[in-house]
């Protein structure tokens, strides 16, 4: 399994613009093979921004790769805003192989 992570400082005020954004793109993610599941996550308030963190977990680090060298990639980050910004600096990106998975069946 690979965990590909981004985190984003937003700036202060546009808390609800950013997750407007993420809320309405296509990421066509579910038709990608290898795709597990995706979270974006709220974190804390610092002085100057609030932190996020998007949260994809595939099954392998070439599946994840496959997805940021397709079409459907360029097509989900089309929608970036442009205009103003709204989060200081660029995204950090952080690619976690798993080396160990336990999970529970929340059907059960």
């Amino acid at each position: 399994m690979f965990i590909a992570m981004n985190r984003f400082k937003v700036v202060k005020g546009s808390e609800e613009e950013f997750e407007a954004i993420w809320r309405g793109r296509r990421s066509q993610l579910d038709a990608m093979p290898g795709f597990r599941s995706f979270h974006m996550l709220k974190g804390p308030e610092r002085e100057d921004h609030r932190l996020y963190a998007s949260h994809t977990v595939w099954a392998s680090r070439a599946d994840f790769e496959t997805w940021t060298r397709s079409q459907a990639f360029r097509d989900s980050h089309s929608g970036a805003p442009r205009s103003k910004p709204l989060y200081l600096g660029h995204p950090d990106f952080e690619g976690f192989e798993s080396i160990e998975d336990l999970e529970i069946d929340a059907r059960a």
